[in-house]
């Protein structure tokens, strides 16, 4: 039985010296990847509770201000949202595509569609960014300047109440601020895998940092795809 064990050990340990990117801590590379993939997922659990009760709380008050609700969605720019809606289904297409391509061991092929990737996360915030400077613009941010003068001007058939759509801004501005912020980790994420794929870490036998990052990335797309119904389709009609 000892003399087994003691060939388990030297085998780990040769897998540890001919494995540089195998963390101590780990029998191999396998047990590696699947604690990796095990903690990605937890995280995520955690991030579907965070969000998930943000977007209980809209859907409440939406139900009990719906007049108000959507006045203030029928004010968002639809253009700039489906623009960014398109752009992030790109950039999951190109992250699934790196993915592909760091599990084929193609490293151009992996740093020009992590570089897109990018490329379509700045172009998300750049957007994004356009539409919060308008709604200030409008006196739309819930700060003491608020104003609703123009969603009532705007809207004559509805009843809308000033506070109530107060009460949308500030929603609005949670839950997309948090999905920014969650685009401003993931960029920052993938500019440290860009930077290793550019140094040839990883290859067929080792890509589960391009896997997790990609699951995170995954995830905050589908969060906007949430969003962007929930925001800016509330009440939209022809000619609305």
């Amino acid at each position: 039985m000892s003399d087994r064990a003691g060939l388990g050990d030297s085998s780990v340990v040769v897998e540890h010296e001919a494995r540089l990117e195998l963390r101590h801590h780990f029998a191999d590379v396998v047990q590696q990847r699947n604690a990796a993939s095990l903690g990605m997922w937890v995280f995520l659990a955690t991030e579907i509770m965070f969000f998930g009760g943000m977007f209980c709380g809209y859907l409440i008050y939406r139900r009990d201000y719906f007049a108000s609700f959507a006045a203030g969605s029928r004010s968002l720019n639809l253009k700039a949202g489906t623009i960014n809606t398109a752009v992030l289904i790109c950039s999951s297409l190109t992250v699934a595509l790196a993915v592909r391509a760091s599990q084929l061991g193609k490293r151009r092929q992996l740093i020009f569609l992590l570089l897109l990737t990018l490329l379509f996360g700045i172009a998300f915030l750049g957007i994004k960014g356009f539409e919060w400077r308008d709604e200030y613009v409008h006196h739309h941010v819930p700060t003491f300047d608020f104003s609703a003068r123009d969603l009532i001007r705007d809207n004559p058939n509805l009843n809308i109440d000033p506070q109530s759509t107060k009460l949308f801004y500030s929603l609005y501005f949670a839950l997309t601020g948090v999905h920014a912020a969650h685009m401003v980790v993931g960029i920052g994420i993938f500019t440290v895998i860009t930077l290793m794929a550019w140094r040839g870490k990883f290859k067929p036998e080792y890509h589960t940092p391009v896997e997790i990052a990609g699951l995170y990335w995954h995830f905050v797309d589908i969060v906007w795809i949430y969003l962007f119904p929930l925001l800016y389709l509330i009440d939209r009609r022809p000619g609305a």
